[in-house]
């Protein structure tokens, strides 16, 4: 007698490919048509304009008629004293805003999750992520009113006899970086807290009434299923802002720039700015060799933490 195979129940059939999956989903493919245009059209197809890094670019001449000249212009630009104070500050706002904005969106979301009040819970969430809509030339504004000799933080240290004279905030270097990340913490954290309250949301409850029954507090709860709950969440975050370590921002910085902070506000963003536009005889190829140079560290910093990732067995983006 002939055996007859049948397949187990739960038994995987033989695997798809690409375009059987392409066809099922088919309505998916065709909603995502209109922002991968949008990213080819304005992420990829000005890299076309990295061609004048290499040259001795002339507007009037265009790429096809300026002088090629190799590397020369990354060579003028790593000779320059204000391009590597750029890379430093850079990085240094970068790293502050990575650390305050993680850690206190982590911490918003976590009390948020523990809050039963619905209304308050919403008001809170609410008022945090506000801020994020406003323009920055309004932020900056309210910053500079908040921060100056007789604002209301000079105002409050005054009172409390923390110090004997006002602190002049916006004009000294060494308190520039530390500003930029107060700013963006203020205007970012109710929006950055959004994708953690959802992954907390994603939690099994039973993980909490298990914990009750061995005895855990609210503390511990957090401590033990919260935030193991959001890791994989947390490290997807991380790779992606690890990658985005050369974009300090660029509004801040300008608008809050003055030739008292100069050596600790400018970025690279600022300095590109300011040697393609900034001047009577703009030079095009320098602001394009900076933006390429930063463009390049983030993708080897974004591989790089990727890697890192996947060697100690974390989640990873790619």
């Amino acid at each position: 007698m002939t055996a007859i195979r049948q397949k187990a129940p739960g038994t995987p059939g033989k695997k798809r490919g690409f375009w059987y999956t392409l066809g099922k989903q088919y309505q998916l493919m065709i909603m995502s048509v209109p922002m991968l245009l949008y990213v080819l059209l304005f992420n990829y197809a000005p890299m076309w304009g990295w061609l004048t890094a290499f040259q001795d670019y002339v507007p009037k001449k265009g790429l096809l008629g300026s002088k090629w000249v190799g590397l020369e212009n990354f060579r003028f630009l790593f000779g320059r004293e204000d391009f590597l104070l750029s890379i430093r500050n850079t990085l240094a706002m970068s790293v502050i805003n990575l650390v305050f904005g993680t850690v206190s969106a982590v911490v918003l979301a976590v009390l948020l999750n523990e809050v039963r009040n619905r209304t308050f819970k919403r008001t809170v969430q609410t008022v945090t992520y506000l801020p994020h809509f406003l323009s920055m030339v309004i932020v900056v504004g309210m910053a500079q009113n908040i921060f100056s000799s007789n604002g209301s933080v000079n105002q409050l240290l005054l009172s409390l006899g923390l110090v004997k004279e006002p602190v002049f905030f916006l004009g000294k270097g060494e308190y520039f970086w530390w500003l930029v990340g107060v700013i963006n913490v203020w205007k970012e954290v109710g929006w950055n807290t959004i994708i953690y309250i959802a992954a907390m949301t994603s939690i099994d409850p039973s993980l909490y009434e298990a914990a009750s029954i061995d005895g855990a507090g609210r503390f511990q709860k957090i401590l033990h299923v919260t935030l193991p709950g959001i890791r994989s969440t947390f490290m997807v975050l991380l790779i992606m802002n690890i990658g985005h370590l050369m974009e300090a921002g660029f509004e801040i910085q300008y608008l809050m720039r003055s030739g008292m902070t100069m050596k600790y506000s400018d970025t690279i963003d600022v300095f590109a700015i300011l040697y393609s536009f900034g001047s009577s005889k703009p030079h095009y190829a320098y602001g394009t060799a900076a933006g390429m140079f930063k463009s390049v560290v983030g993708i080897i910093l974004l591989f790089g933490a990727n890697r890192i990732a996947r060697a100690l067995d974390e989640e990873t983006l790619i």
